[in-house]
């Protein structure tokens, strides 16, 4: 599922509109940072008023330097005493600017890290909870991680690597233009020429380097995809002694990071020098034509010429930082189309506006000319048309890929059906509440996930608020409550990521008693004894005898031992119903599922239904 493509000033719009929401810390950090720089701009001019002090009484000639009226010190009062205290000012000021930018470098972290980061990562998160499967199947689990956690940095980036940093940038050059133009216009506009030139060569090194942003967004997903599968397939890698091409591979996706990154890395640190030498024209520009005015007694040494130096080189760095600028807003604009694509990704499947509420199902179950496909064109149900009547049971018999997982996915709204209606009760599932639905339906799936919490929390997960009594009778139907005694700390022995401390068959009857401590009048099982020796099964399918009493019940099994416990078995082909009845039914009808039988009878591997 390709996603929506932005173009430049769409994304720079919704990270505009994205910063309006905390335009008041914005705000606050802007005020600080016009403070530091007016104490800066402050301090600069009394260094300036005191090399003229110093230059005036020392050479006892040339006009006097130029007080403001409102700090000049009197007539008589000794030289000496006013360097002291202009350097004491300036010392004073120097501490207030730390005190400033340690209370700006707070405030700044609290926003970015202890907000927007939280919070965008958060609505991120909410966002992936909605969307259906089918987003995720379109996408690859280390993306979806590259986005949650980098992307999301990336963004923030745009607040203050861009947003403040502008905001900062224009202010602080329109100060210090301003300050240069008061002391001397045609020195200023010479010592300027080259920022044109500067601004020039920086929008075409912001649109060199996008496109380099993007792949490089890829190639790390790349990456983290080859990572987390390893991880995950550990004991394959292992067990088929792939350790070295498997290094070999993630090698690859390494060095192509690190060889995309060095190209946008060489085309910044040839941006960077180019941009200093520009601005060191300028300070050329200021002390042969400042210089030649300060021998001519038209500029004053301090407050002239030093100050103006001090000056061109705070309003150099200020441009300098436009090359920081433009490669945040080129990271900000990669990541952040990365983020938008799953905000702005469609709920497919959700509530209607007057959704019809289901506190507790009758158990009826039917399929109306229902088809789906996950891809155009490529339907993996045709036409499916039944009723299930409230309490029976189920089974499903069809070989790999002929549809019988995605059928049982149509029930719970994991996803909706391309053509004809699925309903319950009577009622289309689109006309229903998504979560009254869901909690009618006990589901135990065919891969089964267990999380990095206690036993009896992860039976509990549908139902938080159980009792331990109802937990552990929930496992003692599914057959799992002797194994949990057996366990460390019993119920409370916190299982390890996946349940990989637990064997196959284990995880499999903690996911079924997961399924049945909700109750539920519908239950669907994809192949719940597939991982199970014999013994075990028959110890299970006979546990759960008194569960399926009285719920309608979907089972997906191949044998046949399984499918004759079922009031119904339905074989699927080609992504229809072939046969429909019950075990002596099709039995007698010496089609596919007889053959299926005849074939496990004799010992031989099922035949493909």
């Amino acid at each position: 599922m390709p996603g929506p493509s932005y173009s430049n000033w769409t994304l720079l719009l919704r990270l505009l509109s994205l910063a309006k929401q905390y335009r008041w810390g914005c705000l606050r950090l802007v005020v600080l940072q016009l403070v530091i720089l007016g104490m800066g701009l402050t301090g600069l001019a009394l260094v300036g008023l005191a090399v003229d002090t110093i230059a005036f009484h020392a050479r006892r000639q040339g006009p006097p330097p130029h007080w403001p009226t409102f700090i000049a010190p009197p007539a008589n009062f000794p030289p000496i005493a006013t360097i002291a205290i202009l350097a004491a000012a300036v010392l004073a000021i120097a501490l207030a600017r730390a005190a400033l930018n340690y209370w700006y470098a707070v405030a700044l972290a609290r926003l970015l890290q202890e907000q927007i980061v939280v919070e965008l990562r958060a609505k991120v998160y909410e966002q992936l909870q909605r969307l259906s499967f089918r987003f995720f199947t379109s996408n690859t689990s280390g993306s979806l991680i590259n986005r949650v956690t980098g992307d999301v940095q990336s963004v923030r980036m745009f607040i203050d690597g861009v947003i403040l940093q502008m905001v900062i940038l224009v202010l602080s050059l329109s100060c210090y233009l301003a300050y240069m133009l008061r002391i001397d216009v045609g020195l200023t506009l010479l010592c300027l020429v080259t920022t044109p030139v500067l601004w020039t060569i920086s929008v075409r090194f912001s649109r060199a380097v996008r496109p380099a942003y993007d792949r490089n967004r890829d190639l790390s997903d790349q990456m983290l995809l080859t990572l987390t599968e390893n991880v995950r397939g550990v004991h394959v890698v292992k067990g088929f002694v792939r350790q070295p091409e498997e290094i070999e591979k993630f090698r690859r996706a390494n060095r192509a990071v690190r060889d995309q990154q060095r190209w946008i890395f060489w085309r910044v640190s040839l941006f960077t020098p180019a941009a200093e030498f520009l601005l060191s024209l300028n300070l050329v520009a200021l002390l042969g034509y400042g210089g030649y005015l300060v021998l001519e007694n038209r500029l004053a040494m301090g407050s002239g010429l030093i100050v103006l130096a001090g000056l061109l080189q705070q309003f150099a760095g200020q441009v300098g930082k436009m090359t920081n600028i433009v490669n945040s807003i080129q990271q900000s604009l990669a990541g952040a189309g990365r983020v938008f694509e799953i905000l702005d990704a469609p709920i497919e499947v959700h509530s209607p506006p007057a959704a019809r509420r289901l506190a507790r199902s009758k158990g009826e179950v039917a399929f109306q000319g229902v088809s789906f496909h996950y891809l155009p064109g490529q339907a993996v149900l045709k036409d499916v048309d039944f009723r299930v009547e409230p309490g029976q049971r189920v089974a499903i018999l069809a070989a790999t890929g002929e549809g019988k997982t995605t059928l049982l996915n149509l029930i719970p709204r994991f996803y909706d059906p391309s053509g004809g209606r699925v309903l319950i009760d009577g009622l289309d599932l689109r006309r229903l509440d998504l979560d009254d639905l869901r909690r009618n339906i006990g589901i135990v799936f065919q891969e089964n996930f267990l999380f990095s919490d206690s036993v009896a929390a992860n039976i509990a997960f549908g139902r938080p608020g159980a009792s331990m009594e109802q937990i552990q009778r929930a496992a003692r139907i599914a057959a799992a409550h002797p194994f949990i005694m057996a366990l460390p700390q019993g119920y409370h022995t916190v299982l390890r990521e996946g349940g990989k401390d637990l064997s196959g068959g284990q995880r499999q009857r903690l996911a079924i008693a997961r399924a049945l401590l909700l109750e539920p009048p519908i239950l669907l099982l994809d192949d719940p004894t597939a991982a199970i020796d014999p013994h075990t099964e028959e110890e299970i399918l006979t546990a759960m005898e008194q569960a399926m009493t009285g719920r309608t019940t979907f089972f997906v099994a191949h044998r046949i031992s399984t499918l004759r416990r079922a009031d119904v078995v339905m074989v699927l082909r080609g992504g229809r119903i072939l046969e429909m009845g019950t075990h002596e039914q099709l039995t007698a009808r010496r089609g596919a599922y007889w053959q299926a039988a005849r074939f496990q009878h004799h010992g031989a591997a099922p035949a493909a239904c």
